[in-house]
């Protein structure tokens, strides 16, 4: 059967291009669709005026665990510079409306341990629990909501109550943080751009063909290929804007429902040069949470950027979304004055609000696994078919969530898809 390309490529995130890379390495022709007027996926570089067109990720914006991310591998050896942020970390914790003592600062260190102590032993256990559960019997402790907070709706962009716990050790990420001079997404855009039709949604794909293959249906007309990789987030798979025939098997549809999409916002407030309240560059600046009241951290001055970033997750993230942008933008501007008065609110001048929960491309940020789900994220290692599977939800490799291992998953799906396409 003659087929129009030999694999198709849904979405030009980082999984996609990683994937259309390899293939290009290899000889295969690909044909990469992709939905948006633009490349990258959530990790998308900006230069917004309100923060005086410095650089701004408005998703991905760290190389974590760099010692085992190939991208990091990929930076280094087009020479591209690369900022280890570790060193750079200060804390300025308030407790109320006053800065924390050092023997809170003690306390907070302590819950930390203790935290990763008690989630580390439950999660060797059985059943897997939530990431929560974990902690009831360290409730008492002040802190014990903070670390929670950090962990689960920050790191993982999850509700703790309905988070893995299990989930939470396979992909911790230990190890060096890097960030990229320019921007993640200039990175990827830079290293990995190649051919793509923008502009091209996929709507429906066919898999099981009389004559083999798929068909993809797109605005422009359909596409055939003996292979095809879909990359989109388990967000737009759970709401049904790609329709497949035959309907995916049982056990992949069930895999999709139990990662949903997590939701980490960014507030990022330009603040000015002449008064920066003591803040260095790379302080974290946050409260102590109080149990069931969001909560937003901030960095400041990252890599020496004349604003900060604001960052809320989970549960909160998504109330705050579905108030509106401008909602989102008040509770951070709301939140610095309660943790630095409201004269220094005053002073922080234009904002950019993250939108990925909204977005009708992604639904979300980053994909979580529910309690009990953990090994849904290897439900697409094998092929079905012609069909295949990448992204950051289906990373098995301890880097789920991260554009490490959407890049990882990429590869592979790609070494699967030339296996096919080689033997036909």
């Amino acid at each position: 059967m003659i087929f129009d390309t030999e694999v198709i490529v849904v979405g030009a995130g980082v999984a996609g291009l990683a994937a259309a890379a390899a293939l290009h390495r290899d000889g295969k022709a690909c044909e990469v669709l992709e939905a948006n007027n633009r490349i990258g996926g959530r990790a998308w570089t900006d230069h917004p005026a309100s923060l005086g067109g410095a650089a701004f990720d408005h998703g991905a914006s760290w190389l974590h665990a760099a010692e085992r991310n190939k991208l990091a591998e990929l930076a280094r050896a087009h020479g591209d510079t690369l900022i280890e942020t570790d060193s750079d970390w200060t804390r300025h914790i308030r407790v109320g409306n006053r800065p924390a003592t050092a023997a809170e600062l003690a306390q907070y260190d302590e819950a930390w341990e203790r935290t990763y102590a008690s989630a580390a032993l439950r999660a060797s256990a059985e059943p897997d629990i939530a990431f929560a559960e974990a902690l009831t019997k360290l409730r008492g402790n002040p802190w014990t909501a903070t670390v929670e907070t950090w962990e689960a709706c920050l790191i993982a962009a999850a509700d703790p109550a309905d988070f893995s716990l299990l989930d939470w050790r396979q992909n911790e990420l230990t190890g060096t943080n890097l960030n990229v001079s320019g921007g993640l997404g200039a990175l990827i855009a830079r290293r990995l751009a190649g051919p793509v039709h923008l502009a091209t949604p996929v709507s429906h794909i066919d898999w099981d063909r009389p004559g083999g293959g798929v068909s993809v249906t797109t605005p422009r007309g359909p596409l055939t290929a003996r292979a095809c990789i879909v990359t989109v987030s388990t967000g737009v798979l759970a709401a049904g804007r790609l329709t497949f025939a035959p309907a995916l098997p049982p056990q992949q549809q069930a895999a999709i429902a139990a990662l949903p999409m997590g939701l980490l916002t960014k507030v990022a407030l330009r603040i000015g040069t002449a008064d920066r309240f003591g803040l260095e560059r790379g302080t974290s600046l946050h409260r102590q949470v109080t149990p069931g009241q969001p909560a937003m951290f901030f960095l400041a001055l990252p890599g020496g950027a004349d604003h900060l970033i604001g960052f809320v997750g989970g549960p909160a993230a998504w109330d705050l979304s579905r108030a509106g942008p401008a909602a989102t933008e008040a509770f951070a501007r709301a939140e610095f004055a309660g943790l630095l008065g409201a004269a220094a609110a005053a002073t922080l001048g234009g904002a950019v609000v993250t939108t990925w929960g909204e977005d009708p491309a992604f639904l979300g940020a980053y994909a979580y696994a529910k309690p009990s789900h953990a090994a849904a994220r290897a439900a697409m290692d094998a092929p079905l078919g012609p069909l295949l599977f990448a992204g950051e939800a289906w990373c098995t490799d301890g880097l789920a969530g991260t554009v490490g291992g959407a890049f990882n998953s990429g590869e592979r799906a790609a070494a699967a898809a030339i296996r096919i396409a080689s033997a036909a």
